[in-house]
């Protein structure tokens, strides 16, 4: 019996081996793509954050003591160099400027009698009509008459500058904000009290944050010859606002700070962008996306191409 069994065991395991042997095989072989990888020159392209600020900035800034009589403007317009803005009342300054004339006026009388007196001592001296002694009084006299006319014209200059300072004018063409005094405040020199400010928004600054490890692989790129930088206010920037949208017009890199700020660890990198139609305001969030050069040794792989590994980077494998 037992040997029946072993015999019916081998007889199942021998026809199972005739079936797989049957079977047909399988040799079709997986398709593999295979695509090509060149060698060709990519732009260098980098993103950064950062906010705008105006061109030039001034503060209206009071130069001498008095109480505002008028405000030439309208807040919010735009302002013309040397356009007049305030009123600062005149009247205590053109007295000032008529005392500093009438003082320059008597020096000036005295100084032509000090010339005569001397001139009179110096031929008289000769025949011994008036002493050395008295002679040379009447020289110094003549230099202290001068040096009093030269006292007296400064004095008058600077009275009229200060009645000049009564008449606030813009220091710059720009967009000028709220006024910041009234009608009847009193202002002061010595405190340079804010009486309003200009700004010029076109064209307009853009200071970007660059993180330091992203400049030092920039300078080490351009060392080793990777990079080809486009050379300072070469290199083209795009700038895109809060809402997302693209800025319709380009701008160009100024320069890049040496220093890092040590709270941030980031340099400052300035652009520089026409505003005409103020679209970009002082403070404005964007971001910019800066052509920072050339690079000549990038590898370009079709999509195809590309996997990537278990860390997220990149991959292409070479044949």
């Amino acid at each position: 019996m037992r040997r029946i069994a072993l015999l019916s065991v081998a007889l199942v395991v021998l026809g199972g081996c005739v079936q797989a042997k049957q079977q047909p095989l399988l040799t079709t072989a997986p398709e593999v793509s295979v695509v090509t990888v060149h060698k060709a020159a990519v732009p260098v392209v980098t993103e950064l954050p950062g906010r705008t600020s105006a061109y030039l900035v001034a503060q209206v800034r009071a130069r001498v003591d008095g109480i505002v009589l008028r405000r030439e403007f309208k807040e919010g317009a735009d302002v013309k160099l040397g356009q007049w803005l305030y009123q600062i009342d005149p009247a205590p300054y053109r007295a000032a400027l008529d005392s500093a004339l009438a003082a320059l006026q008597k020096a000036q009388a005295n100084v032509v009698a000090m010339n005569a007196q001397a001139e009179r001592y110096r031929i008289l001296i000769g025949g011994n009509g008036v002493s050395k002694q008295e002679y040379d009084n009447a020289i110094a006299a003549q230099g202290q008459a001068a040096a009093d006319v030269a006292s007296s014209t400064a004095a008058v200059q600077t009275a009229r500058i200060n009645l000049g300072y009564t008449d606030v004018v813009s220091p710059i063409t720009g967009r000028i904000g709220p006024s910041q005094v009234t009608q009847g405040a009193y202002v002061q020199a010595s405190a340079a009290t804010p009486m309003a400010t200009v700004q010029q928004i076109d064209p307009i600054y853009v200071d970007l944050n660059q993180s330091s490890v992203e400049g030092l692989q920039l300078r080490r790129d351009v060392a080793s010859g990777r990079l080809k930088l486009n050379g300072p206010g070469q290199a083209k920037v795009t700038l895109l606002l809060e809402d997302g949208s693209q800025y319709p017009q380009s701008g160009t890199l100024q320069f890049t700070d040496i220093t890092v700020d040590p709270s941030t660890g980031s340099v400052t990198v300035r652009a520089i962008f026409p505003n005409p139609h103020d679209v970009l305001l002082p403070g404005m969030f964007v971001r910019a996306r800066i052509d920072e050069g050339v690079d000549d040794t990038a590898m370009l792989v079709p999509q195809v191409g590309v996997t990537h590994n278990s860390q997220g980077q990149a991959t292409a494998s070479c044949a």
